[in-house]
């Protein structure tokens, strides 16, 4: 009997942590620029996350962004680059650190934020531009990075293209 009460303790414990769980990997900030700023640099520190697959090294960039870059995803955005898909989830992050010449000074954060329903016009991203301290540059429905990035539509307006 001991036993059997035994089992069912640890079960109903091993479901309270699997619910806790899962209910902390599913909160989501809001596509605020500040509530994103601390999920990113305090919540979830972006710098532990994984590169996205193929950039784990700083590599050439371009104009708005840095004359290097380095590409963070997180969990959701990772895993549907491993499985091919050609449109990002909701709660998918990717975020971009922009350099600058010397590859050593950080000039910018640019992250892609997909929320379901935001923006239906721009593929649902929240767009944002933080300076090397956090300071909001820019956030939300950027009309800059939205017509920029409009013209990689079919590839869910990102320029890095999931193989």
């Amino acid at each position: 009997m001991k036993k059997i009460v035994y089992l069912l303790m640890t079960g109903a414990v091993v479901f309270m942590v699997l619910a806790f769980t899962s209910t902390v990997e599913e909160k989501m900030p809001a596509a605020d620029g500040e509530e994103f700023w601390s999920y990113i640099s305090e919540t979830s520190p972006y710098q532990q996350w994984m590169a996205w697959p193929g950039k784990s090294d700083m590599y050439p960039g371009q104009s708005p962004h840095g004359a290097y870059l380095k590409l963070y995803v997180n969990q959701k955005a990772y895993d549907a680059i491993q499985e091919g898909k050609k449109t990002m989830p909701n709660g998918a992050i990717v975020i971009k650190e922009n350099y600058g010449k010397d590859q050593d000074t950080l000039m910018a954060i640019t992250p892609m934020y997909k929320v379901d329903g935001y923006n239906p016009d721009a593929g649902d991203w929240f767009w944002a531009k933080y300076g090397p301290e956090g300071k909001i540059m820019a956030s939300g429905k950027v009309q800059g990075c939205i017509d920029c990035h409009k013209n990689k539509k079919d590839q869910d307006w990102l320029f890095t293209e999931v193989k």
